[in-house]
């Protein structure tokens, strides 16, 4: 299979699939990145005192939380998808590193194509995180949402 390399322009015949262990380094540095922003939008969004007024203690918690899962969706969905449709075809973790998303011709993603990839790692967490996992034992190292978007993680 040809793969183009997005850094270089070439066309490499022996792509270096990413390892299980390399990817979950890099989700865990996406984590970090996302955290802090959601957390200050999320608070940011549910601070309006006056809402509060005349509610229990409950009632403002459950607010607070369905904020912050909205938020955190809304952040995680557009993080991923538009950082890996992008021309470094990569997240901050992927690119620290070295890794990057293609189809499964090595070609960029469309947003569309990140947008499933992303919901597919839905279905891969509610596995208990064994549709994860799976990359550490298919062929080309793809995890379930790989297969589900028809995606492939690649080192530079």
């Amino acid at each position: 299979m040809e793969i183009v390399n997005p850094t270089i322009g070439t066309v490499e015949t022996n792509a270096q699939y990413a390892g299980f262990w390399r990817r979950f380094g890099a989700l865990l540095i996406d984590i970090l990145i996302l955290s802090i922003p959601t957390y200050f939008l999320a608070t940011l969004l549910g601070d309006n005192t006056n809402d509060y007024v005349n509610r229990t203690g409950d009632e403002v918690e459950v607010q607070y939380f369905t904020i912050y899962n909205v938020v955190s969706f809304l952040v995680n969905w557009l993080y991923f998808a538009l950082l890996e449709s992008s021309a470094r075809q990569a997240t901050f973790g992927k690119q620290a590193l070295g890794l990057y998303v293609t189809d499964t011709e090595g070609r960029r993603i469309t947003f569309v194509k990140a947008t499933l990839r992303y919901f597919g790692k839905v279905i891969s967490s509610l596995t208990i995180g064994i549709g994860y996992i799976m990359a550490a034992f298919t062929a080309r190292k793809q995890a379930l949402h790989d297969i589900i978007a028809s995606t492939l993680v690649l080192r530079k």
